[in-house]
């Protein structure tokens, strides 16, 4: 596993927005009585197809085309024609089922309105990121937080990573003697699948994207100079020597505006969903109702339809290490 890591812009929100139609979205919505009356309602000129004078609308075609072509699918007719035919058949057996009153049954009703709620949560979150409003003052408090991190030194370091002190301490006896013997032992003796063909050369980074131990031990070297001592991780011992070091220049807020716009956006998502949540009434059977105030502290997503995708979850900070492994 290589420790070199790169600091990139970006928020870890755990978020999944339903789509406006995929593929499985597109099953469930041709099975249901509503869809149905709808897409019949589409004029000619929108209609891709029709079942039993029920239409599938060019609109929906193309949205799953898309989600299709993202996933690797051609869009071509005969594609398209593939399409058209799964979706007909789902009309048509959905058909069957209103028929013999299955959209009446308990179950699935359940299952049709549980369905709708998640679409109409979903479509809330769509539309909430869609249209809020992200002030400048925010803006650039989001971005004096970030270039906070990003300010210091980076450093170019190469190291050896090996399982045990002693072997680690044995390097360092003979790197003593000849520094230059280190691309070599770096090649026969490191661990690090990621830099030891390189002769444990890391680039150029930012210690905090590093292990802890590792970063601390790279700002206190001298250029060209190694740890006399094994420096221990979580990976195992290094021996690391630096080659150069320089200032870190953290990006304009023009180049990160659009990420910061979407991570600030998300932060008020989730700040809205915890005070909705705070102040709802929510009580489980069987269990003594919590305070609003640690329903709140939990920051546990809405609850939606099984086997669906749920409309908000936490969001985070505003920049964030990425491992390479």
């Amino acid at each position: 596993m290589s420790i070199k890591s790169r600091v990139v812009l970006g928020s870890a929100l755990a978020m999944l927005v339903l789509s406006a139609c995929n593929d499985k979205d597109a099953a469930k919505t041709a099975s249901t009585p509503a869809a149905a009356s709808a897409s019949a309602a589409a004029s000619s000129s929108e209609v891709a197809a029709t079942v039993n004078g029920t239409a599938i609308s060019k609109k929906q075609l193309d949205q799953i085309m898309q989600q299709q072509a993202a996933q690797g699918m051609p869009d071509t007719p005969e594609t398209r024609k593939m399409v058209i035919d799964n979706l007909s058949m789902q009309i048509l057996v959905a058909q069957l089922a209103v028929t013999k009153g299955l959209d009446k049954t308990p179950e699935v009703a359940d299952q049709l309105e549980m369905t709708k709620q998640s679409i109409l949560a979903n479509a809330y979150v769509k539309d909430y990121i869609k249209t809020a409003t992200v002030t400048d003052e925010a803006l650039k408090a989001e971005y004096d937080k970030f270039k906070a991190t990003a300010s210091g030194n980076e450093y170019k370091a190469r190291h050896i990573l090996v399982a045990k002190e002693d072997e680690a301490k044995d390097i360092i006896a003979k790197i003593k003697k000849d520094i230059k013997a280190f691309d070599g032992l770096a090649k026969s003796k490191s661990k690090d699948p990621g830099s030891k063909d390189k002769g444990g050369d890391l680039g150029w980074f930012n210690p905090r994207g590093m292990v802890p131990e590792f970063g601390a031990a790279v700002a206190k070297l001298e250029k060209g100079k190694f740890t006399e001592e094994p420096v221990k991780s979580q990976f195992g011992y290094h021996v690391i020597i630096l080659d150069d070091s320089r200032p870190l220049t953290p990006p304009s807020l023009e180049d990160v505006k659009a990420g910061l716009t979407q991570q600030l956006q998300q932060q008020n998502l989730k700040t809205m969903l915890d005070d909705l949540k705070a102040k709802a009434k929510i009580e489980i059977k069987g269990e003594a109702p919590a305070p609003a105030s640690a329903a709140a502290a939990t920051g546990a997503p809405l609850t939606v339809t099984p086997g669906t995708s749920t409309p908000a979850a936490s969001a985070s900070a505003s920049a964030s290490a990425e491992v390479k492994k």
